[in-house]
Parts: C-alpha cells; structure tokens; sequence
C-alpha cells in the first residue's frame, strides 16, 4: 500500500507541476480580469451596497429559498476559511516566498468578482424542488444556461463539473482539513492520527446528516466566533511588531516580481514559482472561480440573483485580503519564515515568537491548536453539503446517504495519510472543478451583463 501510495502522489505532482498549475493560471486570472472590466470594477464600487444587502436592508418574509443573506455567506465562508488560512499561507510562503503572498491578494481581489458572477449565475438558474428547498449550482447554469448555447453538450459539461466537485469535496474541504487537524492535535496533545481521524468523522457524520439548515445553524455561530478569536491574537502580534509592518508590505511587492531566494524554507527562486504558489494557494484559500460557493448561494432567500452576487463578492475580501493577510504579517514579521520549517510549523512559529515578547508563548500550541480545529472543522461540514447537491445532481437523492458515508470515510483517509498526497491530491483535483466553471462563465457573460444591467436599471428607478 505504502508504494502505490508513494506512485499515485508521483503522478499527481507531474500533473500539477507541468499541466494542471498552468491550466489555472492561464484562465483564472484573465477571466476576472475579464469580468472586472466588463462589469466595471462592480466589487469595489458596489461594496457597501453589498454590506447593506447583507445586514437585511432588502429582505422580505415571501422570499423563495432556504436560508437568509447572512447563513448562505457564513456557510460559504466556513467552507473557505480553514486551514488556509493557517497552513496554506504558510505553503506559500514557503514554496514560493513572501511574494506570493502579493499574487494571493490579486487573486482575492479578482477572486471577489468572480464570486459576483458564479452566485448570481447560480441563483438565476437554480431549481425549486418539489419539497420547497432549492438545488442550484454551476451544474445548473451549465445545464440550463448554457443549453441554447452548447445543446447536449452543456448537460455533458454540467456532469463532467459534478464529478469533479464529487472528487473536490473528498479533497479540498475534507482530507486536507482533516490531515492538518489531526496533525495538530498530534503535535500538541500526542492524540493517534487514526484516533482523532475516527472521532472526526464520526461527529461529521452526525451534524451532516441533518442537512443545509442544520449546517447553517452550526456555521452561523461557528464561523464569527473562530475568526473573532483568530484575528484578535493575530492583531496582538502585530501589535508587538508594528514597527516592522510597512516594510513587510515591501518586501511582499518587491518579492512578488524577483522571485528572490532566502534563507532557510523558501525553496522557489523564480518569478513563476512565486507566481503560481500565490494563485494556487489564494484558490484554495477563497474558492473563487471553482464554483463551490455558488450551491451556497444558490439556497439563499431573494427576489434578485444580483443581491446574493454581492453578497458573496465580500467573501475573497474578508477570506483572502484580510485573514490570510494577517497570517502572512505574523510569519513574516517575527522572522518565521525563513525557520526552515513548513506547514502549520511556520505559522506556529509565528505566534509564538509573538506571545513570547509578553510572556505568553506558552499559549501559543493550544491556541493555534483550537483554531485550526475549528476552521477545518467548519470547512468539512460546509463542503459536505457541496458534495451532496453534486451528487444529487449525478444520481438523485438516492446518492445523498451514501455520499455522506463515503465523505466520512475519506475524513478518516485525510487523517492518516501523508501530508504530501495531501495537498497534491487537493492541487490537482481543483483543477478539475474550476477549468470547467470557468468555462461555462465566460460563455454566460452575456447573461450576467443583463442581469447587472436591469439590476442597477432597477434600483437608479428606485424598484427594488
């Protein structure tokens, strides 16, 4: 087992080094670009009306859906804001130098229109059941939307993205979550992978099997809470090394164009090496483009797709801009970086180097600890729901319970396997779900540039 473990983690990084990595970055960045011109920078002149959709301003009671504005985005961003934010800034930084984390921000600040342009696709297209809940996603822009378009093949392009995003739950918001949280419990409390990995899946297990409205329950509550304890440690170190941030920032822009290597961990010394781990690292962070959050979305309670476009265009910017951000100052700040040691390692560093000027070090294990388990945590329920509209998709409701087990089971597989089939697997299998979604957005842009147009038509005759 070990070998063909060993060989199936070779091929997949020949896959992401020479096809899947390029793939991403010839389309990823040009299509938010694309869509940023086109629509007219939306994500920054729109944004606070984005916050006011959010905090209710527009609700109404006779609204179809399943859930409001805010679980819909707290759902996705628990499904975002994981480890991440932890260990994949760390990644980064070590594979591609602090200059990635520059190429993270552009991807965020793209990434923020392309959330725009899939949940609104995805509300415009999504189908009320027959029980009153709502099934929306990429499957069903590509499927509906696209069929003048493309006939027989945009039910083909709809299958191809719902085993991808079957294949990308089981990756991206499953074993990478579980493997980092049982490492760190390993690391902190000496708790067996497989132990932690069985006790995981099984509470997974418990809280998915209720559904959407059982999982926005739970994200509603987690996801502000987490991040609240996350961020105000974070500022705590930054506190402590202010004098050090404005040529951090720097540095990061500097970096971003030279590619120039370091001592210790950072392993790539070209412009592309840095280029790539940025955007890579930034998809992963924030989803935008792989068309996940849009089945989110596409549950939300509005009379306008557009509303809920918005709403989840601040989903890159609070992921991506601002936590991530925070991240990437502790380790650079106090030194971590160039540790030479990598993953969650770094950014343990990072803190603990902080807390340590106050005497707090000690703290840093158990908090680093708590709140990689509940990122990852949230990530894995959240991305459940993903898989499960994915598979209802391919073969009905009958496929939802096996799903569930199958997703478990691949909870526990994240936990013991090795690190680097890992995030390989993950690299690769994103890939697979964002190439199409892609796709299917520019072929749509037409439609999406009617629907933003009679949106702000609307609201300038003040109908909505």
């Amino acid at each position: 087992m070990e070998k063909f473990l060993d060989l199936l983690n070779h091929v997949i990084s020949l896959y992401n080094e020479y096809v899947g990595g390029y793939l991403i970055l010839a389309l990823l960045l040009p299509t938010g670009i694309y869509f940023t011109i086109r629509l007219k920078f939306l994500q920054i002149t729109s944004f606070r009306h984005s916050f006011n959709i959010l905090r209710g301003r527009y609700s109404k009671k006779t609204e179809t859906g399943d859930i409001n504005h805010f679980k819909a985005l707290t759902t996705a961003l628990s499904a975002t804001v994981g480890v991440g934010n932890i260990v994949g800034v760390a990644l980064a930084i070590n594979f591609g130098g602090p200059g990635a984390i520059f190429w993270m921000w552009v991807t965020g600040f793209f990434g923020m229109m392309l959330k725009l342009v899939e949940c609104t696709l995805a509300q415009k297209f999504r189908k009320i059941n027959p029980d009153g809940t709502v099934s929306g996603g990429p499957m069903y822009y590509m499927e509906i939307g696209l069929k003048p378009m493309l006939g027989k093949f945009a039910k083909i392009l709809a299958i191809v993205f719902s085993v991808a995003a079957v294949l990308c739950s089981l990756g991206t918001g499953n074993m990478a979550q579980s493997n980092s949280m049982t490492d760190a419990l390993h690391s902190t409390y000496g708790i067996s992978h497989s132990f932690s990995g069985l006790a995981i899946a099984l509470l997974v297990l418990v809280i998915v099997i209720g559904g959407l409205k059982r999982i926005a329950e739970v994200t509603s509550r987690l996801v502000p809470f987490m991040a609240l304890l996350y961020l105000l440690c974070a500022l705590v170190v930054l506190a402590l090394f202010y004098k050090e941030i404005p040529a951090t920032f720097v540095f990061i822009v500097s970096n971003a164009f030279t590619g120039t290597a370091a001592a210790g961990g950072f392993l790539g010394s070209a412009f592309i090496m840095t280029l790539i781990f940025g955007i890579q690292r930034g998809l992963f962070s924030n989803e935008a483009g792989q068309g996940s959050a849009a089945m989110a979305h596409a549950a939300a309670k509005t009379e306008y797709p557009m509303r809920e476009g918005l709403v989840s265009s601040l989903e890159p910017f609070i992921d991506t801009i601002f936590i991530c951000t925070l991240t990437a100052l502790v380790i650079i700040v106090t030194g971590a970086w160039q540790s030479g040691i990598e993953g969650v390692g770094m950014t343990l560093l990072g803190f603990e180097t902080g807390f340590d000027k106050i005497g707090l070090g000690w703290i840093t294990n158990h908090f680093i600890t708590i709140s990689l388990l509940l990122f990852a945590f949230s990530t894995i329920i959240s991305w459940s729901y993903y898989g499960t509209r994915a598979a209802q998709y391919l073969a009905g409701d009958k496929a939802i319970k096996p799903y569930y087990y199958l997703y478990c089971l691949f909870v526990f597989f994240g936990a013991v396997w090795g690190i680097d089939l890992v995030w390989n697997f993950v690299d690769m299998v994103i890939t697979f779900m964002t190439i199409p979604n892609l796709i299917a957005l520019l072929l749509l842009s037409p439609v999406m540039h009617r629907e933003v147009k009679n949106y702000f038509e609307m609201q300038r005759q003040n109908k909505l």
